[in-house]
């Protein structure tokens, strides 16, 4: 099955705020992240939902292995 393209201001709406879906990208691909508590609100320490988290995670204390626990909801597309 072929995963749905999401464009970046489909992903910028899922942010925590306007819709109650918080998603967030990562190497190409969009997370839902609503279930994390730690994303409550749609933030996550100084990282905001709705956007790319790739160039980010150099700076987290964790490793991508954390993605591995959400669900993949599409494909980012460019």
């Amino acid at each position: 099955m072929q995963q749905k393209e999401i464009s970046k201001r489909q992903l910028s709406l899922r942010n925590g705020q306007e819709k109650p879906e918080i998603w967030v990208a990562f190497r190409g691909n969009v997370y839902d992240v609503s279930s994390s508590k730690l994303w409550k609100k749609g933030k996550h320490y100084e990282h905001w939902a709705g956007q790319d988290l790739t160039k980010e995670l150099n700076d987290a204390p964790h490793t991508e292995v954390v993605f591995e626990k959400f669900k993949i909801i599409g494909t980012l597309k460019d």
